[in-house]
């Protein structure tokens, strides 16, 4: 943008921010709030974002990506715990900014379809998504999942900070030590990446197209998979 034609007043914005910013944390300071708590706030209110840590969501919720192969079959199970704030179907672990489902299901740019569930750590924890993650998914599978092939469609945990890390490990090294599965589990642990949310239609894709849904689901297999492997449908 030329600086010579940028909105002035917009221009202000970002300052005016700053300043607010910089007065609430001298009061709370007054309090025995550390300024260092304000160093990020303050960082991104130059650039007029919201700052979001590794370890939390807005307003301390937490942040957990799971990739279980096709997202649509990937957010009814979240959504139905108390606790659980959102789900959102996307994209991670690429190398592609801001790729397009038509990418993304080429396998050319590295992701892998994913939802992001954010959560209120008070009324639900990590262990517990990783417990409905791993029973909605074949963690044997290391070419996709289920009728979708391809590392797109890879199981995979993105983890935010090293409890969700150690948590995520312990989980499956459980799994292999009591030989839940009768084989080693192959889904991978990584840290998490940019996570793009898809295109809207593929948001809530479960509700908003019910019998088309039902009709992938049955026709790719999945609960009957799940059913042999857990002895439980999805």
């Amino acid at each position: 943008m030329n600086p010579s034609r940028e909105n002035p007043t917009r221009a202000k914005i970002p300052s005016l921010r700053r300043l607010l910013l910089s007065l609430l944390a001298l009061s709370l300071f007054s309090l025995g709030v550390p300024l260092s708590f304000f160093a990020v706030s303050l960082t991104f209110a130059e650039n007029g974002e919201t700052p979001v840590t590794a370890k939390t969501g807005p307003g301390g919720l937490g942040v957990a990506i799971f990739a279980g192969g096709c997202f649509w079959c990937m957010e009814g199970p979240f959504d139905h715990l108390p606790g659980v704030v959102s789900t959102t179907s996307g994209y991670t672990g690429g190398h592609v900014d801001k790729p397009s489902y038509k990418q993304v299901s080429a396998g050319n740019t590295g992701h892998a379809e994913a939802v992001k569930v954010v959560f209120d750590p008070t009324k639900i924890g990590y262990a517990s998504l990783l417990d409905v993650f791993w029973h909605n998914i074949d963690p044997l599978d290391a070419g996709g999942q289920f009728c979708d092939r391809g590392s797109q469609y890879r199981s995979e945990i993105f983890y935010s900070n090293e409890e969700q890390k150690a948590l995520a490990l312990a989980s499956r090294e459980q799994l292999d030590r009591d030989n839940v599965l009768g084989k080693p589990v192959v889904t991978a642990i990584t840290p998490a990446s940019t996570f793009y949310p898809a295109e809207s239609y593929h948001q809530n894709y479960y509700l908003k197209n019910p019998l088309r849904y039902k009709y992938y689901r049955y026709r790719c297999g999945r609960d009957q998979r799940l059913e042999q492997l857990w002895n439980k449908s999805g």
